[in-house]
């Protein structure tokens, strides 16, 4: 029996779905969290073998003592994951350490968790990026702004959605950017790009193939949403683009991926720019996991199939026959408490009835980049979802 360790399998709430796949296919799939085990899911507990709580998931000596427990216990380890962007370089510091091949180490994190280490791998997939420079001091700066002109864009090296992330029009607030940075975050500075982001969503087989496809796009963006405590708007796409699935499948080549699930995001040019014209497909970052939050359901309505599934089946046989049915735009709608809406929860909620596939609270941890009221429904048109979107969003 294969052995698989389950990195945080509580969070995101979903991620029980993936640990119930795994055992169905016949793992032993142990867990490792630092939530008690009385608040743990029915669910998830009967998707573990068995759950190993730690008092905290930051302490690296106490989750290496508990994946060290588990192979006295069980034996050799055959998979360690968490399928979440912020547990990536733990887990791939725990293979590492045991010496578990199944997935990234240590020496592959520059290129997949930097997004300075990530241009050159785009770029032999002959795909274009957007210019960059390292932040340094203000006439630095300055010099590369003088190349692309304002507005820039600054963020994280190393960072995971939208946080620290900032856009700046001038040289004040490059300055001021400057003078208030965190002095222990490394920032790269890009030029701007006027675009919608689409993504390219797939799970990978060991050989680098796509077992699965979808993708999703993005009209507006999350940096806006989380720095202007705006609502959050996303749908997984009827039908994935031609130019995005080439693109996507010629960065899983020029990365090496192999066995995951992944979420690259693009540009998608909306007007003509040194870079490229309208339209055009151009590389933003790679994400070596599952989109986040609610995304696998929202493919599993999108595709009338099951992505958890496929996960697993990819995991244990390195295939998967699940079928996949009728296809749909699926549209999220995350409201941010205390504006002013048109139509209140309730009769937003009677008006999609019938399309609607979820409608929950997000937990506080999701909440600042996608709002904190969530609404997931189905459409076969462009037209109906867009409707639905004015619906959620109107204000007085």
């Amino acid at each position: 029996m294969k052995n698989f360790v389950f990195i945080s399998p509580n969070f995101p709430t979903n991620y029980w779905k993936f640990c119930r796949e795994l055992k169905n296919n016949g793992l032993r799939v142990l867990g490792i969290g630092d939530q008690p085990y009385h608040e743990l899911s029915e669910e998830l507990l009967d998707s573990l073998d068995e759950y190993y709580k730690v008092s905290n998931m930051e302490n690296y000596d106490e989750v290496y003592r508990a994946v060290a427990f588990f192979i006295s216990k069980y034996g050799r380890i055959d998979w360690i994951e968490s399928n979440n962007e912020y547990w990536l370089e733990r887990d791939a510091m725990l293979r590492t350490d045991f010496h578990i091949l199944s997935g990234w180490q240590v020496e592959d994190l520059e290129r997949i968790k930097y997004k300075s280490g990530m241009k050159p791998y785009y770029q032999q997939a002959g795909i274009r990026t957007a210019r960059y420079h390292i932040v340094d001091d203000f006439d630095g700066c300055m010099a590369f702004i003088h190349q692309v002109h304002f507005p820039v864009i600054v963020k994280p090296d190393n960072g995971v959605g939208a946080s620290h992330t900032y856009k700046l029009d001038n040289e004040e607030e490059l300055g001021a950017f400057l003078a208030e940075r965190d002095p222990g975050i490394r920032f790269i500075m890009e030029e701007f790009v006027t675009a919608e982001v689409n993504s390219y969503d797939a799970i990978i087989d060991s050989e680098g193939n796509p077992i699965f496809e979808t993708g999703n796009v993005t009209p507006n963006s999350i940096m806006d949403i989380v720095n202007n405590n705006d609502n959050s708007l996303y749908y997984i796409v009827k039908d994935l683009a031609d130019d995005v699935r080439d693109a996507g499948r010629r960065t899983v080549k020029s990365f090496g991926v192999k066995s995951r699930f992944v979420h690259f995001e693009f540009f998608r040019l909306t007007k003509d720019q040194p870079m490229g014209k309208q339209g055009d497909v151009v590389a933003l970052e790679v994400n070596m996991r599952p989109c986040g939050g609610f995304s696998p359901d929202m493919m599993n309505y999108a595709n009338s199939t099951d992505v958890y599934k496929i996960w697993a089946d990819m995991i244990a046989f390195d295939r998967s026959t699940k079928p996949q049915g009728e296809h749909f735009f699926c549209a999220f709608a995350g409201r941010r408490d205390g504006k002013p809406f048109q139509m209140s929860h309730e009769e937003f909620a009677a008006k999609y009835a019938g399309q609607m596939r979820m409608m929950e609270r997000i937990p506080e941890a999701l909440s600042g980049a996608m709002g904190n009221q969530m609404y997931v429904a189905n459409f076969p048109t462009e037209e109906e979802m867009n409707q639905f979107y004015s619906d959620a969003v109107r204000c007085w």
